[in-house]
């Protein structure tokens, strides 16, 4: 059901039935199993099959975290077979009239905002992960995001920096290619993948400044502390210098 064309097949029932049962300990037996059956699907040639096993394999490994049910090879190999896929996917579509929500970008953010929480993940895995994201908005598309794919995959990257083990360059480093690709910007029509990262890196700042809640905060709740990056002041200074280069009058 979770390979399904049918979006009422595959999201209404099948993807909340799968994230009850892997909520519920259901799957903990078989965590490792589904992660790899997962993994990969993530290289399948139906899109609505990848970008679905990538929404399954985010609660495996946020379940992998709240259990350790999991190992640390396993969860590597999941991150490797991410890895693999997120920036490569072509099929940047979120909402299409057959095939309902397909939403690649968005969904990968979610796998990456879990992997940049993971306890298993290291400094070096962490700073891979900014590179994930930066592949991403760097990859040459003419899919404009919409519905507010930019804002999970910025949310994601929030998450990844609010790791204390990142150093400040680490949290800017990787943001060079970034000021590289806009720097060799022509005249003429912005291209979609410029407009994609201009708009992720203008949520990131607004995060880095403001902060953000944790993904099992309570919507609403006035109580719920606020996370923060582990570098703001730096990031943001950085994140403002690559901005700058798309809109000169940044002061």
């Amino acid at each position: 059901m979770l390979r399904s064309a049918d979006p009422a097949e595959r999201d209404d029932v099948a993807y909340f039935a799968m994230v009850q049962r892997i909520s519920s300990g259901a799957e903990d037996d078989d965590l490792v199993a589904l992660g790899d059956e997962m993994a990969r699907r993530l290289t399948d040639p139906e899109v609505q099959v990848r970008t679905f096993a990538a929404l399954i394999l985010a609660e495996i490994v946020e379940r992998d975290m709240a259990t350790d049910r999991a190992r640390s090879a396993a969860v590597l190999r999941w991150r490797d077979a991410f890895a693999a896929w997120y920036p490569a996917e072509r099929d940047l579509r979120g909402w299409d009239e057959r095939l309902g929500w397909l939403h690649a970008v968005a969904h990968g953010a979610d796998v990456l905002a879990v992997f940049g929480r993971s306890p298993r993940l290291g400094r070096d895995d962490l700073r891979g992960l900014l590179v994930i994201a930066r592949e991403r908005m760097l990859a040459e598309t003419d899919y404009v995001l919409r519905d507010q794919e930019e804002d999970r995959l910025a949310y994601a990257l929030a998450l990844v920096l609010s790791r204390t083990e990142l150093d400040e360059e680490d949290s800017v480093g990787w943001l060079g290619p970034i000021c590289d690709a806009f720097n060799a910007g022509e005249p003429g029509p912005v291209p979609a993948f410029a407009t994609n990262a201009m708009r992720t890196l203008r949520m990131l700042y607004l995060l880095s400044d403001r902060g953000f809640l944790l993904p099992e905060a309570t919507r609403g709740d006035t109580t719920a502390e606020v996370t923060h990056v582990a570098h703001p002041q730096a990031l943001r200074h950085a994140l403002a210098d690559v901005l700058r280069l798309t809109w000169p009058y940044l002061g």
